[in-house]
């Protein structure tokens, strides 16, 4: 064997090992949307629009019934959002437009989280908990105190 041969063989294999080195480093690296699981989310998480479809029942009060709904909702990625929804109950509307929204939210590292939703008719306040799914692309919900809840796809 050669003497350049002799030295090349070490600097070929110190050379594969950095770039071993260089993709485990950088696929160990994580953003909020696909960290480990201890620390995969946070507000930023969610980001944009996302498209929701609402179901359940409202079980006592002045309008009990099967609640059908739709929402717009848009994260900024700091705890604040705005929505418009529109919803019927026993088919009925409960209000005649999109009715404007606006709400904060909160994300754990597990992406278990909170939100509090403030309807602009005067309607009282909706408290939600929430789960982030697919890296962020679908939220799950429930409201707390009655038989709703929501799935949400990102939009954009």
């Amino acid at each position: 064997m050669d003497f350049n041969l002799r030295r090349s063989i070490p600097v070929a294999m110190a050379a594969g090992v950095a770039v071993i080195l260089a993709v485990s480093i950088a696929g160990s690296a994580r953003t909020d949307d696909d960290g480990p699981a201890e620390a995969r989310c946070s507000n930023r998480t969610l980001r944009g629009d996302y498209g929701f479809s609402i179901d359940g029942q409202i079980l006592a009060g002045p309008h009990a019934g099967l609640l059908r709904g739709v929402a717009m909702t848009h994260f900024d990625g700091n705890g604040s959002l705005t929505q418009v929804d529109f919803a019927t109950i026993n088919g009925i509307p409960a209000w005649s437009d999109w009715r404007p929204v606006s709400g904060t939210y909160g994300l754990n590292p597990d992406c278990t989280g909170t939100a509090e939703l403030q309807p602009s008719d005067g309607s009282p306040a909706l408290h939600l908990r929430l789960v982030v799914v697919d890296r962020g692309r679908e939220i799950r919900t429930i409201v707390v105190g009655n038989a709703t809840g929501s799935t949400g796809t990102k939009v954009r």
